[in-house]
């Protein structure tokens, strides 16, 4: 509908509605995206729900703006769920505004959509600057003739029985064989002693002498990982064990195309194209330093130029499309290592590090020593840097703070730097937190705050009317220990009294929705604090994490992996190292390391060599900090076995599953 003409009669109930989400589209631009719309007819116009991110192809929404009038630029952003017209006349972005106004279309993945259309001052999208691919990263295109890459499909038998030939394994969302060796996932490495009989398969043979003579590799491979990935499954960011293999890492793409994510510890990531019929090779810093994964999607963003095949995915937003995944096998061929890493990246090099990772505690005490080095003495060293990065409440947290009734005692437990101490005036608050210059911080902020153990309080029991444990009980290495954290809360608490509990969630993605830590896959420089209530600022991916059976796990999350395989354990297994993870990705164990890049002056910490430190590689210290991330369901069936407890509320925001409980 024209504004103009808004005002000359009464507006019909659909009519008022479709104006209602007309004006929420506007808000959402500005608020989110800082796109301002103009209540005057231009000859641009920002089609809100008809964007890439939104499922919807250039080829698609074009014929649909075209037929109101000649299109001189549609520019589609990547992932963005809106997209720029520009008309030739502003009559006839008028007559689009109209027409397609509320109209309602259907998607790629075939489902509707209503667009809502406002007109801006120009129609324009900020691009970044051109990007080189990784150091030591090539892609050949057709690497392989149709009739060679129908030879590799159709040698490898899916249906057949695991035998002494290869390892076959069904996973949950794909299938593998190994050939060569195993790659061992319970160790993140090959037995160098136990070849797999019958090495690579025979068909392999001439085309690696072909990569050979052409250049494109410099020796043999002797293990082969065939994966088949089928649409919607991706490939979580990693970096092959250094230990396991030797430089070059190459994957031979076979049955369709797709884009793979290189990202620097900088937070840089390329997007890559990779041709059906394509060899990706990796040496260098693009094989040890880079991650590389796929996106869990059915549609991929691509160059919709047909000249532009491989190589990396610009943000031109005039000539971005998608592209429909089909069912992929990748061939990845490695050279196992005989001898230990020498790469020039140590501090990502499970060879050089000094320190070996720890592994899953077994007993009490190995649980205690586990929480003093990886979470009691790393707060002490970072509070600093920390506390800089956390100084936004979040809502739900204020809002439980605020409805407690005038001159409440409340317990922050596990305060940090304080910042729900001041929220409410009108509440009695103290704070605890183990580390010493966490308490500093609040004491120079004028707030009550002591240091002691979130297991021993020495608070009388019965003394709180309400008690907040916000992002603490995650830090304690064993269920047992979890469960006494929680109980410690409930001593406090008087009869009557309430208990807000939060903790890291392993699903990162719940109802469709990506939590801020996963869409904060840039680096925060600690000016702004964005993600889960324990994002840290920039990750370090150093090695794979170790799997179980299906069968032995409480909780999972879907995987899958071109070059090494990646899962989810919640089940600890004995003698197993924690996994490190890798920063702004999904979770895909439950207990991990979760790395802490410190940055600027300290101040009165003073500096230590961390596990995983750079050392003179880089002036900024790698610290790590334990967590057990939260299954659903998982906070809730903790808090029924305490006693004299009932559950009020129990939800998922931002990244985090919280429990409101209530002493009876």
């Amino acid at each position: 509908m024209d504004n103009d003409h808004q005002s000359n009669y009464k507006l019909s109930k659909t009519e008022k509605k479709f104006l209602r989400k007309q004006i929420k589209a506007r808000h959402t631009l500005l608020r989110h995206e800082g796109i301002e719309t103009v209540s005057y007819a231009t000859q641009s116009l920002v089609v809100a729900n008809g964007g890439l991110g939104n499922g919807v192809s250039r080829n698609h929404l074009l014929p649909v703006l075209e037929k109101c009038g000649l299109v001189d630029c549609l520019l589609m952003p990547p992932n963005k769920p809106y997209a720029f017209v520009r008309y030739r006349t502003t009559q006839e972005s008028k007559k689009a505004y109209v027409a397609l106004n509320g109209r309602e279309i259907v998607d790629d993945l075939g489902q509707k959509i209503i667009l809502y259309l406002n007109f801006v001052e120009k129609a324009q999208w900020k691009e970044l600057g051109l990007q080189a691919l990784p150091p030591g990263l090539i892609v050949v295109e057709e690497s392989i003739s149709s009739e060679d890459e129908k030879l590799l499909l159709e040698s490898i038998n899916w249906t057949e029985n695991t035998d002494n030939q290869n390892v076959q394994k069904s996973l949950k969302h794909r299938r593998v064989k190994h050939f060569g060796y195993e790659f061992r996932y319970d160790i993140n490495n090959v037995d160098r002693d136990k070849p797999l009989i019958g090495g690579l398969p025979d068909v392999c043979d001439s085309i690696l002498e072909k990569w050979l003579k052409e250049g494109y590799i410099k020796q043999k491979p002797d293990q082969l990982t065939v994966n088949q990935y089928e649409p919607g499954h991706g490939i979580p960011p990693h970096i092959d064990t250094h230990s396991a293999f030797e430089d070059e890492i190459i994957s031979l793409s076979l049955g369709a195309e797709i884009v793979m994510d290189f990202k620097h510890p900088d937070g840089v990531t390329v997007p890559v194209m990779l041709p059906r019929r394509s060899l990706l090779v990796m040496t260098g810093e693009s094989r040890y330093l880079w991650t590389h994964g796929i996106t869990p999607r059915k549609f991929d963003t691509i160059q919709a130029s047909e000249s532009h095949k491989s190589g990396i995915i610009t943000s031109d937003a005039g000539d971005l499309t998608l592209s429909k995944r089909g069912i992929r096998t990748s061939f990845t061929f490695r050279k196992v290592r005989q001898t230990p890493c020498n790469c020039n990246y140590p501090w990502v090099c499970d060879s050089q590090r000094k320190e070996t990772q720890p592994s899953f505690p077994e007993s009490d005490k190995e649980a205690s020593q586990l929480e003093q080095e990886y979470v009691h003495r790393v707060y002490e060293e970072i509070a600093g840097h920390f506390s800089s990065t956390r100084h936004t409440p979040w809502p739900h947290i204020v809002e439980f703070l605020k409805a407690l009734p005038s001159g409440s005692i409340v317990a922050d437990v596990g305060c940090g730097n304080g910042k729900y101490l001041g929220i409410n005036k009108e509440l009695y608050m103290i704070g605890c937190d183990r580390s010493q210059n966490l308490v500093d911080i609040c004491r120079e902020r004028q707030f009550q705050a002591f240091v002691c153990d979130a297991l021993a309080v020495p608070v009388r029991s019965g003394a709180c009317d309400a008690c907040i444990s916000i992002a603490v009980a995650h830090h304690f290495a064993t269920a047992e220990r979890r469960v006494a954290a929680l109980q410690e809360l409930v001593r406090l608490l008087r009869p009557g009294g309430k208990a807000l509990i939060y903790v890291w969630a392993m699903e990162q993605e719940y109802n469709k929705q990506k939590s801020k830590y996963l869409r904060g896959n840039r680096i925060s420089h600690g000016k702004k604090e964005e993600g889960s209530l324990d994002s840290s600022v920039q990750g370090l991916c150093v090695e794979q994490m170790p799997v179980v059976d299906s069968q032995d796990l409480v909780c999972s999350v879907p995987s899958s992996c071109d070059f090494q395989e990646e899962g989810c354990n919640s089940r600890k297994i004995r003698n197993s190292k924690l996994s490190i993870h890798t920063n702004r990705t999904s979770f895909h164990s439950q207990d991990l390391l979760v790395p802490w890049h410190l940055k600027g002056n300290p101040g009165k910490e003073k500096p230590v060599e961390p596990f995983g430190s750079v050392g003179s590689q880089d002036p900024r210290p790698v610290f790590h900090r334990y967590y057990h991330v939260f299954c659903e369901g998982e906070l809730e069936a903790a808090c029924l076995t305490l006693s004299n407890v009932s559950i009020l509320q129990s939800y998922y925001d931002q990244g985090n599953w919280c429990v409101i409980l209530q002493k009876v």
